[in-house]
């Protein structure tokens, strides 16, 4: 019964992008519970419902064969009743109200199945950021139950860890349209054109981190797990991913984006 294609998601580099939220709230709240571990599977199993019913979509749509249907079934049967339970468990558990911030969730996951029954999923960086943001709820999530309590400071995390992904995935598409160049261009200008939105996202995130130190509201290290990802994009502004493997490509950029997370939690505690 288990096919690594239908019961597991194939783009690996998507994992960090709920799992370093998830770590960040959690540490940071100090208050690991029964309650966190079990908001941890839920948001897993939320995670994995995507893969199985992203392939009875295709499979409705004419993508995938019929052989693969029963299978993907059963697995979107097995994590969303699952999640189901899970969810059930964490209101019994006295976080009921967390259910709100799947909503969202389920809005953009619907605007993720039509792109797919329309062969359209591929290369939509704005739904990809989108959900990044969704993906980073998982922060307050762990933060609020950790601490038993709906503190503000959840809403901040999430907007510090959506804009981390959200310029990690502008990168990652700046590294992959390099690749597909035949030559190196001559001069430096014509190197930054292309990285200029990508420049921009690293840059203001930077910015807001050092302003954020700055007044007080935030630790006054915290942006240097910021600047990482500047520096990131200035190398490969300066030195184009010419030929590279977007495996190369993808396994940097997860090493960047563990690396951010460990240095957010270590200057913030």
């Amino acid at each position: 019964m288990f096919r690594k294609h239908i019961a597991i998601p194939q783009d690996h580099g998507s994992w960090v992008f709920l799992l370093s939220p998830l770590a960040i709230g959690m540490f940071i709240g100090r208050g690991l519970s029964f309650a966190s571990f079990v908001l941890a599977l839920a948001a897993l199993a939320a995670f994995l419902l995507r893969q199985p019913l992203s392939i009875a979509v295709k499979v409705w749509s004419g993508r995938r064969p019929q052989s693969d249907l029963h299978l993907a079934l059963f697995w979107s049967a097995v994590y969303g009743g699952l999640l189901m339970i899970l969810i059930l468990w964490l209101g019994v558990l006295g976080h009921g109200r967390l259910i709100w911030l799947g909503l969202p969730a389920a809005l953009v996951f619907g605007w993720y199945l039509w792109l797919v029954s329309k062969r359209s999923e591929r290369r939509q960086i704005g739904m990809e950021i989108v959900a990044s943001g969704v993906l980073a709820l998982a922060a307050p999530a762990a933060l609020w139950v950790g601490q038993d309590a709906y503190l503000p400071l959840g809403w901040l995390l999430w907007v510090l860890c959506w804009l981390q992904s959200a310029a990690s995935i502008v990168y990652a598409y700046l590294r992959l349209e390099q690749r597909e160049w035949t030559s190196l261009p001559p001069r430096l200008l014509d190197r930054l054109r292309p990285a200029s939105r990508a420049l921009l996202y690293v840059t203001f995130n930077l910015l807001l981190a050092i302003s954020l130190g700055w007044s007080g509201t935030v630790p006054p290290l915290v942006w240097l797990a910021y600047a990482l990802q500047w520096a990131e994009c200035i190398y490969g502004s300066l030195k184009p991913a010419i030929g590279v493997r977007p495996t190369r490509i993808g396994i940097r950029q997860l090493m960047v984006s563990t690396l951010f997370t460990l240095l957010f939690v270590f200057f913030w505690r």
